[in-house]
């Protein structure tokens, strides 16, 4: 009896968690990119990233359009293994319509 009711189940399915989906406004995009300058404020690859949700989040062409980059290159800059430049990164907050604020520590 054990073995008919485990085959009754449902089989749970599950999807990769996509934290842009939950981006919906631009305040929760910049208190997102925030708590990650503030609590992770050395982990580049993942402040790249964060900036990379909330792009996908906006709509990746439409970002790289307004920064002036290829949509490739962006994904590119933006992903898990990416470096973006600086200037790429200060191109992608405007983009975004972000600012980036520095205070003494």
């Amino acid at each position: 009896m054990a073995k008919a009711s485990l085959k009754s189940r449902k089989k749970t399915k599950t999807l990769p968690y996509d934290v842009a989906g939950q981006l919906r406004t631009s305040e929760e995009m910049a208190e997102y990119l925030d708590a990650w300058l503030t609590e992770a404020p050395d982990d580049v690859a993942g402040i790249a990233r964060a900036l990379g949700d909330i792009a996908r989040a906006k709509g990746m062409s439409k970002v790289a359009r307004d920064a002036g980059l290829s949509r490739e290159s962006l994904y590119k800059a933006l992903s898990e293994d990416g470096n973006p430049s600086l200037a790429t990164v200060l191109k992608v907050a405007k983009a975004l319509g972000l600012r980036l604020h520095a205070k003494a520590a």
